[in-house]
């Protein structure tokens, strides 16, 4: 297939013809990438929801090179299908897309493992990029395909990477669970290494060895979680051509991990609650329960007791399961283990990668990436890695290498030192001192201390609004309303879109606001805070 000219659509640097798996339920949508991918010299080929998506791979794997996905479709969604595809190891990269460009949504995606996420309306521009760094870490210049480590690899305590001393607790914390059978739960927002930990667990006790089964239970279908967790006959419902052993079994002498356990439907929780009590599970369709002996661990990002208050989660269940509580800290509670993270991962992917010479990271981006408060924890911060190793033209990864990270901490711009600094937005402010050579438990307090002074010249840190005017009275709601809507225009560079949604109003309600503040809608920028 030759290659199109199109103003629209810029050419790619390689000649070689790819091929581009579209998995989208809106038809037109599908068309117009196909358009797209078609004018930029590749082959696209197309599924309609997540689980056709999956068969079409499964038949014609060995020639996908990136897979373009769709979060929100019928019967398997976007999320659904990126569990899957970690199940099986597949390293294929995928690039999302989404109509909702809420950072929520974002970091799930790349928790899951995407590589880049695209929002819809996309923009010929746009995805020539995402398609281009993607093929690039596909292909890597003719080296063999990055291989990712799976879910299913052999995990122990020496392998989970810490300096705080809060995750050593937890760790110490695990290894004493490790040493009983009892239920646990770990506690912790999504990407902070729940899996991880459970794994080394099982790892650690007398099931090492033993089947260590997971289930993402946010993430199968609610008519389906039985059936997934406890299997049914052949003949049992309608569909159910074949007996289907279910996790439960699957998982027998060994451990099954229930993740997003808050997510269980309640109508499943009581046939949990049995298992849990009697050691024996009811199959779909059979005469009589089943024993089993399972070791169960759960996670959950959830606030399971506020559940059990709303009435969401069964009471008499969350007893059984809550008997030793394990809480994981986000990442930007232990930012110590930022700089321990940043170079284990680095170190793996540049082995994995094969690379001649040794990729280190600079002080500046060292700093960056210390400064970020990582909502999607280690998952993110894990991704942003191996994205920057992938896309590495030198041998030092750069702030320059982490420009979706750089964008989002306000005021920072990248430098020619390979640094960053302030730009507009707030007063100079000296990045973090980060020595590769030096102690790998830097004193973060001190360092917060004098940003702190750098920036109290005025006060009040820049980007802080105060609540009580200076005769000690609480600011009238308007004058505050009117400071943050400043701020944010200053903060998302005047893009009316983002100001809108991150405020959580509609555009229409913000450019009302901003006659009523007299902003100028045209030029935001020139009276933003």
């Amino acid at each position: 297939m030759t290659l199109a000219k199109s103003t629209a659509c810029p050419k790619q640097e390689a000649s070689v013809t790819s091929h581009i798996l579209v998995i989208d339920d809106d038809p037109v949508q599908r068309r117009l990438l196909t358009n797209m991918i078609e004018r930029l010299g590749h082959v696209a080929h197309l599924a309609d929801n997540g689980r056709s998506g999956l068969e079409l791979l499964e038949r014609k794997g060995g020639i996908i090179n990136v897979i373009l996905l769709d979060l929100l479709m019928p019967e398997m969604n976007g999320h659904g299908f990126l569990d899957v595809l970690a199940e099986r190891g597949v390293d294929t990269p995928v690039i999302v897309q989404t109509g909702q460009g809420g950072i929520e949504t974002v970091v799930h995606a790349m928790q899951a493992g995407a590589f880049d996420f695209l929002v819809k309306p996309v923009s010929p521009e746009r995805l020539s990029v995402a398609l281009g760094n993607a093929l690039k870490m596909a292909s890597r210049d003719g080296k063999v395909k990055t291989s990712r480590r799976p879910r299913g690899g052999a995990v122990g305590f020496d392998d989970v990477v810490s300096a705080s001393p809060a995750m050593i607790r937890v760790i110490d914390l695990a290894r004493r669970a490790a040493q009983s059978n009892i239920p646990i739960v770990l506690e912790g927002e999504s990407g902070v290494g729940k899996e991880m930990v459970a794994r080394a667990i099982q790892a650690a006790s007398d099931r090492s060895g033993k089947p260590f089964i997971t289930v993402n239970c946010g993430a199968i279908p609610h008519n389906l979680v039985e059936s997934i967790l406890f299997g049914h006959e052949k003949g049992a419902f309608t569909g159910a051509t074949e007996k289907h052993s279910g996790k439960f079994v699957d998982a027998d002498g060994g451990t099954l991990f229930l993740d997003e356990i808050g997510d269980l439907p309640l109508e499943v929780q009581v046939k949990l609650l049995r298992a849990v009590q009697q050691g024996e599970i009811e199959t779909i369709g059979a005469r009589h329960p089943h024993r089993v002996n399972v070791r169960l661990i759960s996670a959950t990002n959830k606030d399971l007791i506020n559940e059990v208050r709303e009435g969401r989660f069964r009471e008499d269940l969350y007893y059984r399961l809550n008997v030793f509580p394990i809480t994981i800290p986000a990442l930007r509670r232990r930012k110590e283990d930022v700089p321990v993270l940043v170079r284990s991962f680095v170190d793996r992917f540049a082995s994995e990668q094969r690379l001649n010479t040794p990729l280190t990271v600079s002080s500046g981006a060292m700093a960056l990436l210390t400064a970020y408060d990582w909502p999607g924890n280690i998952r993110q911060l894990e991704n942003a890695i191996f994205r920057a190793v992938v896309l590495a033209e030198g041998s030092e990864l750069t702030v320059k290498d982490f420009p979706q990270i750089a964008t989002q901490i306000p005021g920072y711009v990248v430098s020619d030192r390979s640094g960053f600094s302030w730009g507009d937005a707030g007063p100079e402010r000296p990045p973090v001192a980060v020595d590769p050579a030096a102690n790998l438990y830097p004193d973060f307090a001190s360092t917060a201390k004098s940003m702190e002074a750098d920036a109290s010249h005025d006060g009040r840190m820049e980007n802080a609004i105060a609540s009580v005017d200076e005769g000690g009275d609480v600011r009238k709601l308007a004058e505050v309303e009117e400071e943050l809507i400043r701020f944010a225009l200053k903060f998302y560079r005047g893009q009316m879109s983002q100001v809108a949604r991150k405020l959580g109003i509609g555009r229409s309600t913000l450019y009302r606001k901003l006659k009523d503040y007299g902003i100028d809608p045209d030029n935001p920028l020139r009276e933003a805070a």
